[in-house]
């Protein structure tokens, strides 16, 4: 079966009248990718790698060269980031933050999900696309988390288990509520990757329901000495864990040190997408 091009999921989405009336092809340096206006504000889509560094046993610094940072490991995937045009360049921007009522966080975060899963999967990008889901949508819908989403996606021709959806620290701290997330996204065909609000909150997970990725801010980790302790229970669990938030080389080296395997982060800047 040939993958739908990004064009053809755009006009898929006006059979969904919120998706229509914000989605569009792009125009100029933007024509081949899709766009979402949000407030008269045009969104586009980025992707920051998350790399596998297992799969290169010679990795010893990142120092010599951070533009060539992408040579230290396969991509598992790559986490959706929303930017704007600003001052002639793109900058990350967060549509919700103005966002009083509900309904409309609930309306917006599904937009921007829908438009950068278009723009990866219909540009034929490999790897699992990490989605974040807002707090406040997962609050505001009662139940049956990513039925709607599933629902959309297979209505365009596309496979949920490309997707992660990756829960706030807010939520993963709630054991109980965590896991009925966690039951109900992969009920519809996702994975399911959680953040720690601590590196502590680790410990609650054997009693949570099967996460598929552990997500830890690797800053905190160091400060903390929390990542050989990490790296062991998460072993012990047989739950990938992803270090994120690598800020630069030295923070990077520190991890080599702890058979860390997957790691994401501003230190990787030269390696993120766009389209």
């Amino acid at each position: 079966m040939i993958a739908p091009t990004i064009s053809e999921l755009v006009a898929r989405a006006t059979e969904y009248p919120f998706l229509a009336d914000h989605l569009a092809m792009g125009t100029g340096p933007h024509a081949a990718q899709a766009v979402a206006t949000c407030h008269g504000i045009e969104l586009l889509s980025a992707y920051e790698p998350i790399y596998d560094i297992s799969v290169h046993s010679g990795v010893q610094s990142l120092t010599a060269d951070l533009a060539k940072a992408s040579r230290f490991g396969d991509e598992l995937g790559f986490q959706a980031v929303t930017l704007r045009e600003e001052n002639g360049g793109t900058v990350p921007f967060d549509p919700f933050e103005d966002s009083r009522d509900d309904q409309e966080l609930v309306a917006l975060d599904r937009m921007v999900r829908a438009l950068h899963t278009i723009n990866f999967l219909g540009a034929q990008q490999h790897g699992l696309l990490f989605l974040r889901v807002h707090e406040r949508l997962l609050k505001s819908v009662k139940y049956d988390h990513g039925h709607h989403f599933s629902n959309v996606l297979v209505s365009f021709g596309l496979n949920p288990g490309r997707i992660v959806i990756e829960l706030p620290a807010s939520a993963v701290a709630h054991r109980t509520f965590v896991g009925y997330l966690t039951k109900s996204y992969q009920r519809y065909g996702f994975k399911v990757a959680g953040n720690l609000p601590n590196a502590g909150q680790i410990l609650s997970i054997s009693d949570m329901a099967r996460l598929d990725f552990v997500k830890m801010d690797a800053r905190a980790a160091l400060r903390d000495s929390m990542v050989k302790p990490l790296v062991s229970y998460a072993a012990r669990l047989r739950i990938p864990l992803i270090f994120n938030r690598v800020a630069d080389a030295a923070q990077f080296e520190q991890l080599l040190q702890y058979d860390v395997r997957f790691v994401q982060g501003p230190v990787f800047a030269a390696g993120n997408q766009t389209v």
